[in-house]
């Protein structure tokens, strides 16, 4: 757990994370990090080498399996631990709070700074890797994949795009980035798809989410994974987060993946509200209004 992670961080030591950082370079290469190549790797002798490898097995910060040698990997507490000493070591962060959130591809908590922000850990890769190396265009090209580079990458496009669009577009603001991890402002309210908007409310709250979308586009960016779980609304208006897995405008697919987005908000806002959204809205048109940043004609075609 992140929160046993960030309560063990006093107690390690620097040459705990000079192995800990041995054993990710040794991951560029290989799953299992070869024993003997630890030195090399962590830049420790190796006695200090066998010292800190005991340590970090207590502290359940790697793994060691045996194959046809003695290898080692990091674990997510380890990659953790690594993140989370940068961002102390930066003054990014100050203190460790509560989980804001835990799900599938990624982990959410409360940090102290000059005022709460949110941590988020990417996850993507660890549980699911064969079927996010199939999804992820930025795992393709590359014979040896870890977990750690697809979530740190995962991380870097998400923490790109934010920085890309913001703050023009209602996203949480960018803070600061380390490998699988990123620190941005915290939004308060509540998910999309936890809400019950009233019947006023209803078609406005639809309209902001696509001229948010429109915006996003005019910055060069499709979010190409929207739904109904990655929006906050509260009483300023809304928030779109989860980023990691936008494209640039100028992407190939770039106009399917706005269709699709503009299709998932319509279709959600549809069947939870079908009185209110229109059965036959035209989606293509819709999208193509997004692209051309005309927010009237959007409006007009779902009857705003």
């Amino acid at each position: 757990m992140v929160q046993n992670v960030a309560e063990m961080l006093p107690d390690l030591e620097p040459e705990d994370f000079y192995l800990l950082s041995g054993v990710e370079q040794g991951m560029r290469f290989s799953e299992w990090v070869r024993r003997e190549k630890l030195p090399e790797f962590s830049r420790l002798t190796q006695e200090d080498v066998d010292y800190r490898l005991d340590r970090c097995l207590d502290r359940d910060l790697i793994e060691r399996k045996t194959i046809q040698y003695e290898g080692y990997r990091l674990k997510f507490e380890g990659y953790d631990a690594l993140a989370l000493h940068a961002f102390v070591e930066r003054d990014t962060i100050s203190g460790f709070g509560s989980s804001l959130g835990v799900g599938k591809e990624s982990d959410v908590y409360e940090v102290q700074s000059y005022k709460p922000l949110a941590l988020k850990y990417h996850r993507e890769g660890f549980t699911n890797f064969r079927e996010v190396m199939k999804e992820r265009d930025y795992t393709s090209d590359r014979e040896h994949v870890s977990w750690l580079y697809t979530a740190r990458k995962a991380a870097e496009r998400e923490y790109e795009a934010l920085e890309a669009v913001y703050p023009d577009v209602s996203v949480p603001r960018p803070v600061d980035q380390n490998r699988h991890a990123i620190v941005m402002e915290k939004i308060d309210g509540v998910e999309l798809s936890r809400t019950r908007l009233e019947d006023e409310q209803v078609l406005p709250v639809l309209g902001l989410i696509l001229d948010e979308l429109a915006e996003a586009y005019d910055q060069g960016r499709v979010h190409a994974d929207m739904s109904e779980y990655n929006v906050f609304v509260n009483e300023q208006g809304i928030t779109i987060f989860d980023w990691p897995q936008s494209v640039p405008t100028d992407h190939e697919n770039a106009e399917e993946f706005l269709e699709r987005d503009v299709d998932n908000v319509v279709g959600y806002f549809r069947r939870k509200y079908p009185q209110l959204v229109p059965d036959d809205a035209d989606v293509p048109g819709i999208a193509a209004a997004v692209a051309d940043g005309d927010g009237d004609r959007a409006r007009s075609l779902l009857g705003l």
